[in-house]
């Protein structure tokens, strides 16, 4: 991939086997129209947790206190370009790229610009080194605007991604998911163009491989 600068590269959620102590009384290309019950990308990938004997004489539970029910979390990084056109999430399992839709399209257009190509070229050599067989494409927008302008939009902006990442993905049995969210699940505060500018974006979604 090309060089690029970080401004800030935040390490969020540490993966951890969590059993918390509460007291008792305290409180190929296709898409589908199936809107998943957590926001795309967030689903749990991490292993189950490991059993905890909630008797155990070594744990030290105050008078009263019972153990809540485990969670494992998965390892996230979060890294940031210059001016956040670009945001790249880890987790143990999965690697997500965002890319904002102004360095990709023109306003209200799914027509790429010139820089678009070679951007998606980019995360499409990624792909062929992680030797991925799954490719999610996802495209966002934010609440300006009707709903549903926005869901046609985001999906055609996910549509010239996903074609113009398979010009370079070299696995031609790899499959794409691709769907468009128009305003669903945002990233940013609306209120705000900064945090709209965010909120336009395209995630492409694919598990790590040989090479994670």
């Amino acid at each position: 991939m090309t060089t690029r600068h970080r401004t800030s590269a935040a390490t969020a959620v540490v993966g951890l086997v969590i059993a918390g102590a509460h007291f008792m009384g305290a409180a190929s290309a296709h898409a589908d129209d199936v809107k998943p019950s957590t926001p795309p990308g967030t689903e749990a990938s991490a292993s189950p947790p490991v059993a905890v004997k909630p008797d155990s004489p070594r744990l030290k539970l105050p008078q009263g206190g019972v153990l809540a029910a485990p969670k494992v979390l998965d390892m996230v990084e979060v890294v940031e370009d210059l001016g956040g056109e670009q945001r790249r999430q880890e987790t143990n399992q999965t690697v997500m790229m965002a890319l904002q839709s102004e360095v990709l399209f023109p306003e209200d257009s799914s027509v790429f610009n010139a820089q678009a190509a070679a951007r998606i070229q980019a995360i499409a050599n990624e792909i062929n080194q992680q030797k991925a067989t799954s490719v999610r494409v996802f495209g966002f927008t934010d609440d300006q605007g009707s709903y549903e302008h926005g869901k046609e939009l985001s999906k055609k902006r996910a549509d010239a991604v996903q074609v113009e990442l398979a010009k370079t993905v070299t696995n031609p049995s790899v499959i794409f998911d691709v769907r468009g969210y128009s305003e669903d699940y945002p990233i940013a505060d609306n209120g705000t163009e900064e945090g709209r500018k965010k909120n336009r974006r395209v995630e492409i979604t694919f598990p790590r491989g040989a090479a994670g």
